[in-house]
């Protein structure tokens, strides 16, 4: 195997300018650099990438944490996160949570060990005063998750906004029974996104005079086949509503689906609202009404964050940015 000895010797130079061509140093003549591509051409020689990393003190990899990898939202943000990662020539290791507290606290020491070179989190899983300790060992940028506690760089959209607009469509639709579904639930802890759309929903029945029905909200629902759950739940009801606000597509076409099993019609029997705009919205039986987010933008932004924090090796300002979304309206309402 050849080494960096007999690079510099095919060369001609010394072992010293060869190893600052190797590392990009800038004080090599075009002449020289030239002379060592050659010789490393030549001899089939490839640098040792493992030292390399080691005396930049850098890994060149970013973790990017997931509740499920099942969830397509999540797989659109991993693409725009690594769009910008590639760019800047890091790799992506992706943890998947499974909605774990231990979970995510043993991928955090990642960071601590010096695996990674930073961190993005979609989801939060444990308090923010168990997670904050760990901002000391390197980056953490916060993407479509928050925490008011947090005061790292954030990606995020007005998800109480999501949670009005979707309502009130129902609501100027002429519907006034307008059920809401929950995500992930774990010791009756609400993830901020499902906790402030909540908010959102409830402000729009509030603003139009309609009740806020506590049996008419449903819990841990976030795929397919617990949307399907869900219209069952409804239909055992006395008075079950005959509008559901989802937070996700995949749950909206788990409702639907169900709805033509049992022999109802959408929007008729019952109207669906769902939430991403996944590209499932637009090939169910009939088409989703949905609030659309930038799916792959937050990604791309969640991974600019990050890259420039690692290059600047700067994290005192706190940025926070805040992303639209809007109302698609389809055949589902």
């Amino acid at each position: 195997m050849p080494t960096i000895a007999d690079v510099a010797k095919l060369a001609g130079l010394s072992r010293a300018t060869v190893s600052r061509v190797i590392n990009n140093h800038p004080y090599v003549s075009e002449e020289k650099k030239k002379l060592v591509r050659e010789a490393m051409d030549a001899l089939n020689f490839y640098p040792n990438s493992s030292a390399q990393k080691l005396r930049s003190q850098k890994t060149e990899t970013i973790a990017v944490f997931v509740p499920l990898l099942t969830n397509p939202f999540f797989a659109y943000l991993l693409e725009g996160i690594d769009t910008v990662a590639h760019d800047y020539g890091y790799q992506l290791l992706v943890c998947q949570t499974r909605y774990d507290k231990e979970k995510e606290l043993n991928f955090l020491r990642l960071l601590k060990t010096k695996q990674v070179d930073g961190i993005i989190l979609t989801s939060i899983e444990n308090n923010w005063e168990k997670i904050k300790n760990f901002t000391e060992c390197g980056p953490i940028i916060l993407c479509n998750e928050y925490d008011d506690q947090a005061k790292i760089p954030s990606v995020r959209l007005d998800q109480e906004y999501g949670g009005y607009i979707g309502t009130r469509h129902f609501i100027e639709k002429g519907y006034t029974k307008i059920a809401y579904c929950r995500g992930f639930c774990r010791d009756q802890f609400v993830s901020r996104i499902s906790a402030e759309r909540e908010v959102g929903y409830k402000r729009a029945l509030s603003e139009f005079g309609l009740k806020n029905r506590k049996e008419w909200v449903f819990e841990n629902v976030s795929d397919v086949e617990s949307g399907r759950q869900v219209l069952r739940k409804i239909l055992l009801l006395k008075d079950p509503p005959t509008a559901v606000f989802t937070g996700s597509d995949q749950v909206a076409a788990g409702i639907i689906n169900e709805a033509a099993t049992c022999g109802l019609r959408v929007p008729e029997d019952i109207a669906v609202i769902g939430f991403d705009n996944q590209p499932i919205a637009e090939i169910t039986v009939p088409p989703i009404t949905t609030i659309m987010q930038p799916m792959q933008e937050i990604g791309q932004q969640a991974g600019k964050l990050l890259m420039d924090v690692i290059e600047k090796k700067d994290q005192k300002d706190v940025e926070d940015i805040l992303l639209s979304l809007h109302l698609i309206e389809r055949a589902s309402t």
